[in-house]
């Protein structure tokens, strides 16, 4: 807000092309420059010589070459302290001790315009001297995504060995978390968030109802006051979304923020191009596990903040049956054949909206549940009346 005044202020004070006139200029002299924007900013001169000097935007941080014809030197703002810190990654040295250009490249589309977390380590010696600091952008540490690419070399990467076992690019944003699962053999309630086939859903477990034992049930009143928080903060995502870049660029299992059919906005992960005039992206809704294709203007940048809970939505296998050996419905569901869409239907009759409970069987290779309805029945029984399943043993 201050620096908005202080603009407001200079362009109203310097309406003029610059300083026409010969001038003897010095280093370290105060000035206004006139911007490619045709904007007047403070400037401060760093180098003299030749048809231009070197000058910094002491608000802004950046240094160009000007021609003196589009500065003029003033006082009139000295008393005021710039609104840009100089700082440097702290014990951190660049390959060759000094910033190559395509770290430089690097740094810039990382980081310009993007709003990252700042611990200060070490205060200069000089009040005009750079801050030591440690950056983090969504949660990873600058200097060890930076030791990762070979760009520098740092004394203390804590953050190295997770890259390290990443494969491919390494994305600008970290990958959700996911959320804690209760102990195998605990029961717990649970609801159906999506299902993708008769056996394969992805559900949500339920914090207001309380059927896990001791252990489990702290863990579930430490997951409802993290859900109440995710709510409250996608509330007021979406009260400001249009203050969010739309997305520009895109890569497989990229957090984003996804416009729904509702109109609301929701926290997603892209998975792939489905098509190309126009695009449209395939992407999952991490806290439901629903799919969809949506064209490039519903997708937005999330923010950091919003990473930090846990998704909601849990894929599992239900244990305990298997497609039926003769189920004469023709229709069958197109990305899993093995299934009729008769046998879809019944299960999401048994599941959709209903409050169920679930006990893990295994953990890996897969999430493997078997799924109660109110009633403490397995929900597949009704599937294997119907004759649309047969008893897995």
């Amino acid at each position: 807000v201050e620096l908005s005044k202080l603009m407001t202020e200079i362009q109203s004070n310097f309406k003029c092309l610059g300083l026409l006139e010969p001038y003897c200029w010095k280093k370290g002299e105060a000035c206004v420059v006139r911007g490619s924007d045709m904007m007047w900013y403070r400037g401060q001169v760093v180098e003299l010589g030749g048809s231009t000097f070197q000058v910094q935007y002491i608000d802004r941080g950046c240094i160009e070459r000007i021609p003196p014809c589009h500065l003029y030197p003033t006082t009139s703002y000295t008393g005021i302290p710039p609104f840009c810190i100089p700082c440097e990654l702290y014990k951190t040295v660049p390959i060759g001790n000094f910033w190559q250009q395509d770290a430089v490249d690097c740094l810039q589309e990382l980081l310009t315009n993007e709003e990252v977390e700042i611990h200060v380590q070490e205060l200069p010696d000089n009040p005009w001297g750079k801050l030591s600091v440690n950056l983090y952008f969504g949660g990873m540490s600058l200097t060890s995504f930076m030791a990762y690419k070979k760009y520098c070399v740092a004394e203390d990467c804590q953050d190295i060995l997770k890259l390290e076992l990443l494969e491919g690019d390494i994305p600008v944003l970290p990958s959700y978390t996911l959320s804690p699962l209760p102990v195998p053999g605990d029961t717990f309630p649970v609801r159906v968030t999506h299902l993708v086939s008769p056996k394969e859903v992805y559900i949500c477990l339920d914090p207001s109802k309380h059927l896990m034992k001791q252990a489990t049930t702290e863990r579930g009143a430490n997951c409802d006051s993290e859900l109440v928080s995710l709510d409250e903060a996608l509330k007021w995502c979406n009260k400001s979304v249009e203050s969010l870049p739309l997305l520009t660029h895109f890569q497989t299992e990229m957090p984003c923020l996804v416009e729904y059919q509702d109109g609301l906005w929701y926290r997603a992960k892209l998975l792939s191009v489905e098509e190309f005039d126009p695009v449209k992206i395939l992407v999952q809704f991490v806290d439901y596990g629903s799919f969809s294709v949506v064209p490039t203007s519903r997708l937005r940048h999330i923010p950091y903040h919003l990473l930090k809970y846990p998704v909601q939505a849990v894929r599992a296998l239900l244990a305990g049956f298997k497609p039926a050996l003769y189920d004469k419905n023709v229709e069958r569901i197109p990305y899993s054949p093995e299934w009729s869409v008769e046998a879809l239907w019944a299960m999401m009759e048994c599941v959709e909206g209903k409050q169920l409970s679930a006990s893990i069987l295994a953990l890996s290779p897969e999430v493997t549940i078997s799924l109660y309805d109110n009633d403490e029945n397995l929900v597949h029984m009704k599937l294997i009346e119907m004759g649309l399943a047969d008893l897995d043993e």
